[in-house]
């Protein structure tokens, strides 16, 4: 991990404690501007919003719903749809099929959106609240102009496991490959977190374009993957809030969700870690250019920032937001750790198209591979034997389930 300090500083400016300083709450009214807010009124303007699961207020422990309460305001209908993964994302971005007019793409990937023209520069005199982001955040590595997107949330990864199916508190990342705990390990789902993990248990530059290096990172995946139960993103909260899993690789805030409802749950933070920034951008083929922008302002009004925050238990940027946080979120250290705590930790940059063609096809190649394989997609031949034996019941009525 040579390249740490200098990506992090990059892209978080660490000279002052981030408890003292970079979230002090400026000064000026963070009511809602009517005269702003009433442009598209009665106008019929919809907008299609694409962001990853579990990832805004909506209502419920008395926090504000985010969408009701801009399409009141606005009269902007919002159009929501979840997605998973970034690479999910970014195919869908890609092929040009589906018009979104807001996502939220973290740091790595709106640096690959920008540089394949796939996000527009938002103007941002329509983003007043802009005011509001701290300014560490501020032309980060991702966006150097910060011409193309605005910061909207930050995280670190981190081992979330159960205490009493694990027995002992966790050091290392080196328990993601301990036979004892086979069938009970949970690992990210997208390429790009999988093998971040893979790389810092080798000791690796996260962001390495080494072609070795990717392959012994591939190999160690390969290597864990008859332990583990399933490949997840948002199905992981259901499984450790359930005690159907001991370990699982995610975010430090989806934690202290979990954690609401299963206290048996511990977390590990380890001393070098990825430190990631989500992003909101707005797509080159968007229909609704304004009318994103006012949402985008909408999502850094001072309150609806901190009861997005206090529901999805992320960290804010914004530094108005922040102050109207209960006390045990605003001064918790595992949401917002000291300067000092972040000095081992890395950002993803985006790697070039070599580079993410190839750990892209050692990761299909991982998930394909049978040997050993326990996680929760099913053989073909089995899906299809399920289905003869279904339509052959005609009289019998299915179920559906649906996932989280």
């Amino acid at each position: 991990m040579k390249k740490v300090l200098a990506v992090l500083v990059s892209l978080i400016v660490l000279t002052t404690s981030f408890s003292s300083v970079c979230f002090a709450a400026p000064e000026g009214d963070s009511a809602y501007d009517m005269e702003y807010y009433s442009k598209f009124q009665g106008q019929g303007v919809e907008i299609n919003v694409y962001n990853w699961g579990e990832y805004i207020a909506d209502g419920e422990d008395g926090l504000m719903d985010i969408n009701a309460e801009f399409t009141e305001l606005t009269g902007i209908k919002v159009n929501y749809l979840n997605y998973e993964t970034n690479e999910a994302m970014y195919a869908k971005i890609k092929s040009g099929a589906n018009n979104y007019d807001v996502i939220f793409p973290s740091d790595y990937m709106v640096s690959r959106l920008i540089q394949e023209g796939l996000v527009q520069e938002i103007n941002f005199d329509n983003v007043p609240n802009f005011k509001y982001i701290d300014k560490s955040f501020v032309n980060p590595i991702y966006d150097p102009e910060q011409k193309y997107s605005v910061p909207y949330a930050w995280n670190r990864v981190a081992i979330i496991y159960n205490k009493e199916k694990v027995g002992y508190e966790i050091d290392s990342w080196d328990v993601l490959w301990d036979s004892a705990f086979d069938g009970q390990i949970l690992m990210f789902k997208n390429s790009r977190d999988a093998f971040g993990v893979a790389q810092m248990a080798l000791g690796f530059d996260i962001n390495t374009e080494d072609i070795g290096e990717l392959d012994e990172a591939a190999a160690l995946l390969k290597a864990q993957k008859p332990l583990v139960q399933a490949y997840v993103m948002d199905q992981v909260f259901d499984k450790m809030q359930n005690n159907e899993a001991a370990i699982a690789t995610y975010y430090v805030g989806d934690y202290y969700i979990m954690k609401e409802v299963n206290e048996d749950l511990g977390l590990y933070i380890p001393d070098a870690t990825n430190l990631f920034v989500d992003a909101v951008c707005i797509p080159s083929n968007a229909q609704n250019k304004e009318a994103a922008e006012m949402y985008i302002n909408f999502l850094n009004e001072p309150q609806v920032a901190a009861d997005n925050m206090e529901y999805i238990l992320y960290s804010t940027p914004n530094t108005a937001a922040r102050e109207l946080l209960p006390d045990e979120m605003k001064n918790n250290p595992d949401l917002y750790p000291s300067a000092e705590d972040l000095a081992n930790d890395v950002a993803y940059i985006n790697l070039s198209n070599s580079a993410n063609l190839y750990m892209d096809s050692l990761w299909t190649e991982i998930l394909a591979d049978e040997e050993g394989y326990n996680s929760w997609f099913m053989p073909a031949f089995f899906i299809v034997a399920i289905v003869a034996i279904v339509a052959s019941m005609v009289l019998r009525k299915r179920k559906k389930s649906r996932d989280r």
